[in-house]
Order: structure tokens, then sequence, then C-alpha cells
């Protein structure tokens, strides 16, 4: 079995955020359908054209490299995604849904923010300039996004979660 390099875990781990892109930007309308908040699902909404942003930066990348865009079943967007397809479930009509959907939008954005900051650390130390500053605009739009789902929790939703639903 053939040495793997540095190159190759990048190449691999790109397929993989690719992958789980793809499936973000099929979630993200379900959960702006499943969102009681008006600036909640506003901001799924949003998050969905940057994700369609991030899969053309992402197609970039490949082509940057030299490698055709291709995707790799990531196992942890599936489970996240599908804990976030429990929580519409468990916590639909109540006043904690948008809470558990913030939740479940956060663990996608940490995953998402962990692989981009790893890839473009590699991309940086693989040469690969042009996909380093592709990789570091995606990065900061989902930090962005990030810090917007916690001031919607924060300044609203998590108190509205206390009360009762009549």
């Amino acid at each position: 079995m053939a040495e793997k390099t540095l190159n190759d875990l990048f190449y691999d781990t790109l397929k993989d955020i690719y992958y789980a892109e793809r499936q973000i930007v099929k979630a993200l309308p379900k959960m702006a359908r499943a969102a009681q908040a008006p600036a909640l699902k506003a901001a799924f909404e949003k998050h969905k054209e940057e994700t369609e942003g991030h899969i053309e930066r992402l197609q970039q990348v490949f082509e940057a490299i030299g490698k055709r865009a291709q995707g790799k079943t990531c196992e942890a967007i599936q489970g996240i995604l599908s804990e976030g397809e429990e929580i519409i479930e468990d916590f639909k009509g109540t006043a904690a849904l948008d809470a558990g959907l913030i939740s479940s939008a956060q663990a996608v954005e940490h995953y998402e923010i962990t692989r981009y900051g790893t890839l473009k650390a590699w991309a940086e130390q693989l040469g690969h300039r042009d996909a380093a500053k592709l990789l570091d605009a995606t990065l900061k739009e989902e930090s962005k996004t990030d810090a917007t789902l916690t001031t919607l929790a924060e300044s609203a939703v998590n108190a509205a979660a206390q009360k009762k639903v009549a």
C-alpha cells in the first residue's frame, strides 16, 4: 500500500466537506419551514444561499488543485442532520423548537468551522494559496453564521423556549 500524504488527506477531507455542504443545502429549507421565529427562518434562508456559494467555492478549490469535484459520504454530518430532524419531530409546536433548531444548526456550523479551518491550514502548508483564500472566505462566513445564531438564541429564542405554548 502506498504511503498516504498530507495532500491525500487534504483531498479526502475536501470530498468530505463537499458531500456535507450538499446535504446541508438540502436540510436548510426544512429547518426554515420548521422555524417559528421570523428572524430564525430568515437566517436559515440566508444561510441556504451562502451554502450554495460554499459549494461553488469548493468546486473552485477542486479545480485549483487539479482534482475532480466529488463527494465522499460524511457520516458525521449525516448524524448531526439526523439529530436535527429528530428535534423537529420531537419539539414541533413547542416553545423549545427554535432553541433546538439553533442548537442543531450550531452543531453543523461547528463541524464546518473545524473542517474549513483545517483545510485552510493544510492548503497553506501544501502551497495551495488560491485554495486557502477560498477556504478562508467560507470559514469566515461559517463563523459569522455561528455568531448570528448565538445572538438569536441569547436575545430571544432561549427565553421564549422557557415559556409554555397554550
